[in-house]
């Protein structure tokens, strides 16, 4: 017998630049820098020319763990019998926790706080979910997921 799916989601986080993009954005910081550079060297200031290139170089390293780091993501699944969550690395790595819906509680209990955690707590476990995603998702998340909680709830099965 097939079960009622009552919240399905997979949260990702924000897409960086596309690549073209990217090198976009490091191509002009080099070429700022570059000419930077010269016109310090060219001043007598020469020992200041090496931190242009480390800045360019921080720069795509920076841009380099965006990308990496977009990569993640979280896959939520509520039936009236198990929560499935699954945590996707970076890496591709899963890491899948199964529980009960029954007694579990959202915990998000002050959206416009910056970096408020959006939790799933089952008496004293705690599951963090979205902690990518920004206030306002994370908080249409939340009431998504006390929504379809409840419903699941008046869903269960009598025996």
């Amino acid at each position: 017998m097939a079960q009622r799916v009552f919240l399905e989601a997979l949260i990702q986080p924000n897409r960086p630049l596309k690549p073209w993009a990217i090198g976009l954005v490091i191509g002009f910081a080099a070429t700022v820098s570059f000419v930077a550079g010269i016109m310090f060297a060219l001043r007598g200031a020469w020992p200041v020319t090496p931190f242009f290139g480390l800045d360019v170089l921080l720069l795509a390293w920076a841009m380099r763990a965006s990308v990496r780091a977009s990569k993640k993501r979280e896959y939520l699944r509520l039936t009236s019998d198990v929560l499935i969550i699954e945590h996707i690395s970076a890496a591709g790595r899963v890491q899948r926790e199964e529980i009960n819906p029954y007694w579990l509680k959202v915990e998000h209990d002050d959206p416009e706080l910056l970096g408020a955690e959006l939790a799933l707590v089952l008496h004293r476990r705690r599951w963090v979910v979205g902690s990518f995603l920004g206030a306002e998702d994370r908080g249409r998340l939340a009431e998504a997921l006390r929504q379809a909680l409840r419903e699941a709830r008046v869903a269960l099965p009598s025996d």
